[in-house]
């Protein structure tokens, strides 16, 4: 194998005389034209900047210049104050062409499916909704994402309140899409998911080997996996104290502390938080931070339920269908104008969430591919609908069905 060595300043300061054999590959007739210049200048695509930089050891790496291709391994070394103070770098020159041949093309194929799975991965971690998915032209709908709109543009906390099912969610979403943080990953996790015991490791990590069965590489916490983006809790009411602690030190500082460590990891998150819980009522109970819920509820934003914003339900019933139909490869059903007014008269204690359940039930339930009134309600009251509240007379549209009324009278989804 050749050595090389290289000092605090990145210079080439040794190499051993396997690698002086291959000087002349790399285009080098003396030593002297190679010794005691940066190591950047001499070999293409170096890495040993790096490990200069960050102290870390990069093992068993490919490089590829020129020369040819390699495998290559570079590893810092240290002072007796622990600070590094150069790089060793060890290249297999061997027969290229042959004795290293399998071990060079696995490692292009390991390389290029890692670079898949990061791809794949960041298509995961991104936001999967505007502010066109959140339907309705109603005042209350309009002000609600006007108020998101103007939030997304900030880098303050935003705290989302609202009835379960009311679009939350979706919100945080829609945030992030339209923030200067759009390209960085969202990552979202539910305080009512995720057991007591693990929370604090699933939003700050585990430092290798932390306690009994821990990943020996150790875990990034959800923190970590949204630095430079957006991080959404939902469910924050149900986040215990313990949690609630570090959470502040977290959003103050932009510091956080791995499970297992005693070293303090720096992370550019935006936080956007939702609850269905009156989170002023749990801070004069005793079961939330005071201090935590003021640096939270700087940009505070109010979801209205669906029974506030009933003139939408025959958007959104437009659009679950739509999104229905598409995911059960089925038609869309008819929705007449009687089961339309019905469905608007409903109270909707679970929002939108029970409205997609009862259009889910009656698509399933639709031999004739018409919805009437009667079907509406034979669904209701299997749902557990106690009163099913009679429908004003002028609240749907006169005329024919949705489905068969012009561009002009159709109720069409907003775009914005």
């Amino acid at each position: 194998a050749g050595l090389l060595l290289v000092d605090r300043q990145a210079r080439v300061v040794w190499i051993n005389e396997r690698y002086r054999d291959f000087l002349p590959a790399l285009g080098f007739e003396r030593e002297e034209d190679f010794v005691g210049h940066p190591v950047s200048s001499v070999v293409q695509n170096t890495q040993m900047h790096r490990v200069l930089e960050t102290g870390k050891p990069i093992l068993i790496d490919l490089l590829v210049n020129k020369a040819g291709t390699f495998v290559v391994s570079r590893i810092p070394l240290r002072g007796d104050d622990g600070q590094v103070i150069g790089v060793l770098g060890i290249v297999l020159f061997d027969n290229p062409g042959t004795t290293l041949q399998p071990l060079i093309s696995k490692f292009a194929r390991l390389e290029q499916d890692l670079d898949a799975a990061r791809r794949e991965l960041a298509t995961q971690r991104r936001a999967k909704y505007t502010f066109a998915s959140f339907v309705g032209t109603s005042a209350a709908a309009q002000e609600v994402k006007r108020q998101a709109r103007r939030a997304a543009q900030t880098p303050s906390p935003v705290l989302l309140l609202g009835e379960t099912g009311t679009g939350k969610e979706l919100l945080a979403h829609a945030i992030h899409a339209t923030s200067p943080r759009a390209g960085r990953p969202f990552v979202s996790v539910n305080m009512a998911a995720v057991p007591e015991a693990l929370l604090e490791a699933e939003f700050f990590g585990v430092a290798p080997g932390a306690y009994t069965g821990a990943d020996r590489k150790g875990r990034d916490g959800k923190f970590k996996l949204a630095d430079g983006g957006t991080l959404f809790l939902d469910e924050l009411g149900d986040m215990p104290m313990a949690v609630q602690v570090k959470l502040l030190r977290a959003l103050q500082d932009g510091e956080i502390e791995p499970l297992g460590s005693n070293r303090i990891v720096r992370c550019d998150v935006r936080v956007v938080a939702a609850t269905s819980r009156d989170l002023a009522r749990l801070v004069r109970e005793g079961q939330f931070r005071e201090d935590l819920y003021y640096r939270l509820n700087v940009l505070p934003i109010h979801v209205p339920p669906l029974r506030e914003r009933q003139a939408d339900i025959p958007l959104l019933v437009e659009a679950l269908n739509e999104d229905i139909a598409a995911r059960g490869a089925q038609p869309q059903p008819e929705m007449g104008r009687d089961a339309l007014a019905l469905l608007q008269a409903q109270p909707w204690r679970g929002n939108i969430r029970e409205l997609r359940n009862v259009l889910e039930q009656l698509s399933l339930r639709s031999e004739s591919g018409v919805i009437d009134r009667a079907a509406v309600e034979q669904v209701l009251r299997l749902a557990g609908v106690e009163r099913i509240e009679p429908p004003v007379a002028d609240m749907a549209l006169p005329g024919a069905p949705l489905s068969e009324q012009g561009p002009s009278e159709r109720w069409l989804r907003p775009l914005a």
